[in-house]
């Protein structure tokens, strides 16, 4: 489990496929290495992903490897990652940290699109720095399960969901989002991966066993 608090945004630096349907990612974090484990899940981009390899870099922080099976090329935008993208980067959960976002899993539900993006500067002229509300569509069959005022985890990112229309929703990113995540880089046209609160999920899916008697 995952809160969508980004601790760090690492570097994706080599792409592998090995035996057709699976793709070996190498990540360069600044986690130190002495602190990931073999087996570990790390949201890479906001897909949960296993860690099978690791070790500390020259210069500092660390590299660690992932495979992303066929399940996570078909289902969100990790197939099209290219070198050099940079990726929201979050550990696990330990019992007794802090749950400063909302539950995330790890578990992307589809990939959604960003429809517009709208920069927006206080009457100050931005002394805290830029903030931007982002227009984003989800795909067919996600769109019931996003409520004003609910969450949802864009790249990895919680996010509050401001409004909705049809399968359109809007959030809106403060300075420091922007700043600490790669979300700052986002413009209309691109994709990200969505995950939808999982207490939504659950309670659609309690009302359509209610409707259907089982």
């Amino acid at each position: 489990m995952f809160t969508g608090i980004v601790t760090d945004v690492g570097e994706l630096v080599a792409v592998e496929d090995h035996q057709g349907s699976l793709r070996r990612l190498r990540v360069h974090c600044s986690y130190l290495a002495e602190s990931i484990e073999m087996g570990a899940s790390i949201a890479t981009g906001g897909p949960c992903l296993t860690v099978t390899g690791f070790g500390p870099r020259p210069e500092g922080g660390s590299w660690y490897t992932v495979d992303a099976a066929a399940e996570t090329l078909a289902r969100t935008t990790v197939g099209a990652w290219q070198v050099g993208r940079k990726l929201n980067l979050e550990r696990s959960l330990k019992i007794g940290d802090e749950l400063g976002g909302h539950l995330v899993s790890g578990h992307v539900d589809g990939v959604a699109e960003v429809v517009a993006r709208d920069d927006v500067t206080s009457e100050d002229g931005g002394a805290w720095g830029p903030t931007a509300r982002f227009t984003i569509r989800a795909p067919k069959g996600l769109a019931k399960f996003i409520a004003e005022k609910g969450s949802v985890a864009i790249d990895g990112v919680s996010l509050t969901v401001n409004s909705v229309e049809r399968d359109l929703f809007t959030v809106f990113l403060i300075p420091h989002t922007l700043e600490v995540t790669t979300l700052g880089a986002l413009k209309a046209g691109d994709n990200v991966n969505l995950e939808v609160d999982q207490m939504a999920r659950y309670a659609a899916r309690l009302a359509e066993a209610r409707e259907g008697g089982y």
